[in-house]
């Protein structure tokens, strides 16, 4: 039986920090677009780019107030990014002193969706993979299987269980949505994988050829994206 030691608690607690940021980013975009939808701005290009920061400051309002409001969405939206990149830094920094960083580097970030932090969460979240005994496990765990309603001969299956640690389930189910696209391994991948086994390289090249095929044949059944980006996790956590 696997239990976390202090270091390891600590690394859980930086990466909910972290976490926790990206929540509170996200929560600051969103209040600051809303204030500009409220008073008729609309940008047409990605958001969040200098050019759109630019943008920003060429506004202007009737109400001299509205400048000031602006200004102070743009400063949550900056503090709370900045944030984020300090304690990203800080995962980054603790990695070599960690235990279970040989699993995170040389094996997590080999498969799509799967970059440096998203696969020390998803450690520092789970722990030792080991002490589940096979994948269903820790599909069980995560709560990524079908709930069962028995009642006598009858069996009826409905929605995931949602059980265990929702923190590592929604991080899987965003990793699932890169398999919507068609395999390929891009620039950024190829470089995860450098100096990796080739035992782990094709692991994760097989998941990425049945999980996109997967990822295309349910979509084609009509079932809604939330449906079928809840499977193709199911089976990512398989391959973890």
């Amino acid at each position: 039986m696997w239990a976390p030691d202090a270091r390891h608690e600590a690394v859980r607690d930086l990466v909910r920090a972290r976490l926790d940021t990206v929540h509170s980013l996200r929560r600051a975009r969103q209040q600051l677009s809303g204030f500009l939808l409220r008073h008729g701005c609309h940008y047409g290009r990605p958001a969040w780019t200098r050019l759109h920061r630019r943008w920003l400051a060429r506004l202007t309002f009737e109400q001299a107030v509205h400048h000031i409001v602006l200004e102070d969405y743009i400063a949550a939206v900056e503090a709370a990014k900045a944030r984020r990149n300090r304690l990203t830094a800080q995962i980054e920094a603790m990695l070599p002193d960690w235990t279970l960083a040989p699993v995170v580097v040389a094996a997590l970030q080999t498969m799509r969706g799967m970059a440096l932090v998203k696969a020390a969460t998803l450690i520092a979240e789970l722990g030792d993979l080991s002490r589940f005994a096979n994948p269903r496990q820790l599909m069980a765990y995560l709560g990524l299987v079908p709930s069962e309603h028995s009642s006598g001969a009858s069996v009826k299956r409905g929605g995931i269980t949602k059980a265990g640690n929702a923190a590592a389930r929604r991080l899987l189910i965003e990793a699932a949505w890169s398999y919507r696209f068609p395999a390929r391994l891009s620039r950024e991948l190829l470089l995860r994988q450098e100096r990796q086994p080739r035992l782990i390289r094709d692991i994760a090249w097989k998941g990425q050829l049945r999980l996109c095929a997967r990822y295309r044949r349910l979509a084609r059944t009509g079932k809604a994206a939330n449906i079928v980006t809840t499977a193709i996790a199911r089976e990512l956590s398989g391959f973890v």
